[in-house]
């Protein structure tokens, strides 16, 4: 990473998402501290690119801001010399997930983007090419960050902190999000709220709420539990009643199993098509030539405080602050229960050389056995998506909670080897895939 005398080249892998302008309207906020020499949009899509690049144009001109945007669909032109690399790809796009939910439903297992099944295809699809990522880093921008937002953002980081060779960090809005969610109750701001929250992406818990350096927890938690509507939440009262903590919502899919069951059996549209028909209309808005600035249907698109926590991201680094972040980074004894060398989500001091775990000791008994389960799981996901180890890849199945037996596990396998053919390589004997 340069000194940013000049300001800061930042490039984004998989910038045809519809998040872009979240990133582009925290950059915006805060070019005046982070300044921006270049902003390199790469993409696959070559018609998913032209538009984002020239809606990022738009915003920035807007708002009087001089940025500099390129894009190419040569990732290697978009990555040389950058300080930051942002990660936010999705191999084999939406279709890939909406058959990974409905092949879920399929099986009568959770059918979910990120958890399950789907979230175990999702990782042998994308662990091989955030790799082949982290190999252009190392050859034509070694002092650069990668920062990785792709889901599973878990198992995806731990990959490229084991294998990947480069600087890097991941990042999810899940904690974030509770805590706006919490100051949003108590009237405040989200920077005045302080989590203590532990455990895995996507998998995490918040035990203790600090507002101004007070604990208030109890009373959090006595508010929380006396807000949720029995009929409509996605928790359980006494659930959360008998915790005395604050799961992250993914957590329903292990807590309420049999609710998301149920609920996959009444029909209707999965998750990813409803996105999908989402994405459309905002590739639609964006294609205006009048349009500069995000419009209201991203905030349903999901994603939400992308742009806060990006850029707040970077820019803890690239000025050595200190600041204290929940990011998805390396153990290192933070939470003794864990392997030092795995992926863990939780705070962490963010400076210019990386993000150091603070310290939240042994989990509490009634999380620490699901949590060291879906670890289990992960890093078996890692090993047969790294090595294309069929053994591995079935017992990963076989080891997710959300996955109810062996039988189940291998017939899933047949049908993720299947439709995801043309993006696991690694389990033909064709070499890794680093497109």
């Amino acid at each position: 990473m340069t000194n940013g005398s000049d300001g800061w080249k930042i490039c984004v892998v998989g910038a045809g998402s519809t998040y872009t302008p979240e990133l582009i309207e925290g950059l915006i906020e805060r070019t005046d501290v982070l300044p921006v020499r270049e902003l390199a949009l790469v993409d696959i899509n070559a018609e998913r690119l032209d538009i984002l690049r020239a809606m990022a144009d738009r915003m920035f001109r807007a708002a009087g801001r001089d940025v500099p945007v390129t894009a190419t669909e040569e990732r290697r032109r978009g990555i040389d010399g950058a300080d930051f690399v942002l990660n936010q790809i999705r191999v084999g796009g939406q279709a890939a997930r909406i058959r990974d939910e409905k092949m879920g439903r399929r099986h009568d297992v959770v059918g979910q983007e990120t958890t399950g099944p789907g979230g175990f295809a999702k990782a042998l699809r994308t662990i091989p090419v955030a790799l082949g990522i982290a190999a252009d880093i190392r050859e034509l921008a070694p002092h650069a960050w990668m920062i990785n937002f792709t889901n599973p953002a878990g198992m995806v980081t731990e990959s490229l902190l084991r294998y990947g060779g480069v600087q890097v960090m991941g990042l999810c809005n899940s904690p974030f999000g509770m805590q706006a969610e919490i100051a949003r109750a108590l009237d405040a701001k989200p920077e005045q709220v302080r989590i203590d929250c532990v455990g895995l992406n996507h998998l995490s818990w918040v035990r203790r709420i600090f507002l101004d350096g007070e604990d208030i927890t109890d009373s959090v938690l006595d508010g929380f539990i006396a807000g949720l509507d029995e009929q409509d939440s996605i928790f359980d009262r006494e659930l959360i009643a008998t915790l005395r903590m604050i799961p992250s919502s993914y957590l329903r899919y292990f807590y309420h199993q049999g609710r998301v069951l149920e609920n996959q059996r009444a029909g209707g549209p999965t998750r990813g098509e409803q996105v999908w028909e989402i994405e459309q209309q905002l590739l639609e808005s964006y294609r205006d030539p009048g349009l500069c600035c995000k419009p209201p249907l991203l905030e349903k698109r999901g994603g939400a405080h992308y742009s806060t926590l990006a850029v707040s991201l970077v820019m803890a680094i690239a000025t050595d602050q200190g600041a204290v972040h929940i990011v998805d980074c390396r153990n290192n004894g933070a939470l003794e229960d864990l392997p030092e060398d795995v992926a863990v989500e939780m705070p962490a001091v963010v400076d210019r050389q990386g993000a150091h775990s603070i310290t939240a000791g042994r989990l509490p008994f009634s999380i620490r056995g699901l949590v060291q389960h879906v670890k289990a799981y992960e890093e078996l996901t890692i090993e047969a998506a790294v090595g294309g180890d069929e053994r591995a890849a079935l017992l990963a199945l076989t080891a997710n909670p959300l996955v109810p037996s062996f039988d189940t596990a291998r017939d899933l396998w047949r049908d993720i080897k299947e439709e995801n053919a043309e993006f696991l390589p690694q389990f033909s004997g064709a070499g890794v895939l680093t497109r």
